[in-house]
C-alpha cells in the first residue's frame, strides 16, 4: 500500500502592501477597529496584470525545488481557487501546467473557497493511496482583491492575495505520512459567504458578500467540533500536536478554536496580521512561513483546519516531511 507524504511547501506573496492606514483613506474605517475585529494589520495586493496562475507558478517552483524532484515527476495538479484566471475555462490548473512546462498531466481546479487547500490534500491523498498517482502538486492561490468591494468596510478589510503550494508524494511506509483528512459541506448556508450571480448575463458578480456575525459563530462551532473529532478518531491528544495551522480568516476565530481544542498559544500559528484572509492560499502560506522561520521541522505533526464559502470545512492531520 502507498501512503501520502507532505514532502515540501512553497509560497509567494505580491510586493504591494495594503495597510490599515491605506484603507482609512478610501473607506470609513480605522486601524483600531480593524485590528480589534480581525487581527489584521496589512494584506498583499497583486500587481496589474499579475494573474492567479502567476502567483501559483512562483509558489510551485519553490515547492518543487524543496522536494528535490523534477517538474516532470508531477503526475497530477490540483489547484484550489475562487479567483481563477478565466471565469469558466480553461482551468487555472491547466494554465499553471503550461507555465511549468509540464505536458500530458492531469490538472483540474477545486472550488471550495477557504477550505480549498484541505480539499486538495484529500484528493492528493486518495489518488496516491489508490496507486493511481505518485507525485501531486497541490496549490492554493488567490487574487481576492479583484472581487472585493473597497467601499464595503465589512469585507474590504479582510482579504488579500497570495499563493501556496505543496508537493505530496507516495511512500511505502506510514511514517511521517498524512494521517487523516476530513472534509464536509452544507449548502444550506450558501448565502453566508457568496459572490452573487448576475441574472442578466449569467456571470459571477463582482464582489464578495458576507454575513459576518453568522459566519463567525458557525465557523467557531464547526471547526472546534471538527478538530476535536479528528484528534479523537486518531486517538491523539492536543499535546501530541506540534503546530495548529488554521485558515487565517480572523484572529478571534482562530483564538476561540484553539482554546476549545485545548491548544496553547505557542502551538497556534498566526499570519493573518500580515496577509489577511487569502482563502485557499492561507494555510500553505502559513506553513511556508513556519518552515522559512525554521520553527516547523521534519517530523512535526500539524493539525490543519479551514472553513469557507459553500459552506465548506475540513481538517487534516499530517506530518511535515520536508528537510
Amino acid at each position: 500500500m502507498s501512503f501520502a507524504v507532505f514532502k515540501s511547501i512553497g509560497a509567494y506573496v505580491p510586493e504591494k502592501i495594503l495597510s490599515n492606514e491605506d484603507l482609512e483613506k478610501i473607506v470609513d474605517t480605522n486601524d483600531e477597529w480593524i485590528l480589534k475585529r480581525t487581527g489584521i494589520k496589512e494584506r498583499r495586493i497583486a500587481a496589474d496584470g499579475e494573474l492567479t496562475s502567476d502567483l501559483a507558478l512562483k509558489a510551485s517552483l519553490s515547492a518543487i525545488e524543496r522536494a528535490n524532484i523534477k517538474k516532470e515527476d508531477i503526475d497530477l495538479i490540483v489547484f484550489a481557487t475562487i479567483t481563477p484566471d478565466f471565469l469558466c475555462m480553461p482551468s487555472t490548473a491547466c494554465i499553471l501546467a503550461d507555465k511549468l512546462g509540464i505536458k500530458d498531466v492531469a490538472a483540474f481546479d477545486i472550488s471550495a473557497a477557504c477550505s480549498g487547500f484541505i480539499y486538495g490534500l484529500s484528493v492528493a491523498k486518495a489518488y496516491i493511496e489508490s496507486g493511481m498517482k505518485k507525485t501531486v502538486l497541490v496549490v492554493g492561490a488567490e487574487t481576492l482583491s479583484r472581487i472585493v468591494d473597497y467601499t464595503d468596510r465589512a469585507t474590504c478589510v479582510l482579504f488579500g492575495d497570495g499563493a501556496g503550494a505543496a508537493i505530496i508524494t507516495a511512500s511505502e511506509t506510514k511514517e511521517n505520512s498524512i494521517l487523516d483528512i476530513h472534509i464536509s459541506a452544507d449548502g444550506g448556508y450558501s448565502d453566508f459567504l457568496v459572490t452573487p450571480r448576475s441574472h442578466e448575463n449569467h456571470s459571477c458578480g463582482s464582489y464578495i458578500k458576507m454575513k459576518g456575525n453568522e459566519t463567525f459563530k458557525l465557523a467557531v462551532k464547526t471547526l472546534s467540533s471538527d478538530c476535536v473529532n479528528m484528534l479523537a478518531d486518531n486517538k491523539l491528544e492536543a499535546s501530541n500536536i506540534d503546530y495548529f495551522i488554521p485558515h487565517q480568516a480572523n484572529y478571534r476565530i482562530i483564538k476561540a478554536v484553539g482554546e476549545s481544542v485545548g491548544l496553547p498559544d505557542d502551538k497556534v500559528v498566526l499570519t493573518v496580521e500580515k496577509y489577511g484572509n487569502t482563502s485557499a492560499a492561507s494555510i500553505p502560506m502559513a506553513i511556508n512561513d513556519m518552515y522559512e522561520s525554521k520553527k516547523l521541522r521534519k517530523g512535526h505533526l500539524m493539525l490543519l483546519d479551514a472553513f469557507g464559502g459553500g459552506l465548506t470545512w475540513g481538517s487534516c492531520l499530517a506530518y511535515f516531511d520536508c528537510d
